[in-house]
């Protein structure tokens, strides 16, 4: 009996050791962390992040350093290898055992200069396509969603270029007679980050009269990190930061 009562004892002590390292700690004191962490995440949402993140560094932590990284190991192994510390954006092509967080969704709108011809009248489908259109594509495509909703009216949009990133579609669109797709907030729900800078290049947000798919934005870890203390100060930051 004495036996069995040390074996199960023995057996709880190794669970309760697994449930310690397995479990958020919590307590730390960020004003300590001396820390530089490693963020992949595109232009926009990068852009969205820094000024919220650095301002909470400044204020809670400020021996972090933060370190944002374009897209480029994008559906790698990134963060199993540790390359990365987060990864932020639309995330669909993890590792099975990442851990993933939403944080925000968010509706397209077509960004066009102020003065922009389709800013005089409300907006329809023939006029959308009818402009000029910058898209955005780390691939290079041409086409999207909201070309799939266009020809659903029969009609089809012309592309004049294909850039990489946000930013540089909206400083074109600020510029000149483009159109660029932004995201921004669902009806009812507070001002978006992500939406500051169209609105620093003086853009003028339409809504697209289309059923466009949300846009999902996330944060991505790999799972040795869910316990780490400091790991824990950055999601936190971030979810302070990108959630309204």
């Amino acid at each position: 009996m004495r036996r069995g009562q040390r074996a199960w004892n023995e057996a709880a002590a190794v669970v309760r050791r697994l449930e310690a390292l397995l479990t958020p700690s919590g307590g730390i004191d960020p004003a300590v962390l001396r820390r530089t962490f490693t963020v992949q995440a595109a232009d926009l949402v990068g852009a969205a992040l820094a000024p919220g993140l650095l301002d909470l560094a400044r204020r809670q932590a400020p021996g972090v350093s933060l370190r944002v990284l374009a897209e480029e190991w994008e559906a790698s192994p990134a963060l199993r290898e540790g390359r990365i510390d987060l990864e932020l954006g639309a995330i669909d092509h993890v590792d099975p055992e990442t851990r993933v967080e939403e944080l925000v969704t968010l509706r397209m709108a077509a960004g066009v200069r102020a003065g922009h011809p389709l800013t005089e009248e409300p907006l329809t489908p023939a006029a959308l396509a009818a402009a000029e259109h910058v898209a955005v594509s780390r691939r290079g495509r041409f086409t999207g969603p909201l070309d799939a909703a266009l020809a659903e009216h029969g009609l089809s949009r012309r592309v004049g270029a294909v850039l990489s990133g946000h930013l540089a579609a909206m400083m074109l669109a600020a510029t000149g007679d483009a159109v660029c797709l932004v995201p921004i907030a669902l009806p009812g729900e507070p001002s978006s980050p992500l939406s500051d800078a169209a609105y620093a290049l003086g853009l003028r947000l339409l809504d697209i009269p289309l059923p466009l798919p949300p846009l999902t934005i996330g944060m991505a870890w790999h799972p040795r990190h869910t316990a780490d203390g400091a790991h824990q100060w950055l999601r936190g930051a971030v979810r302070r930061v990108l959630r309204p």
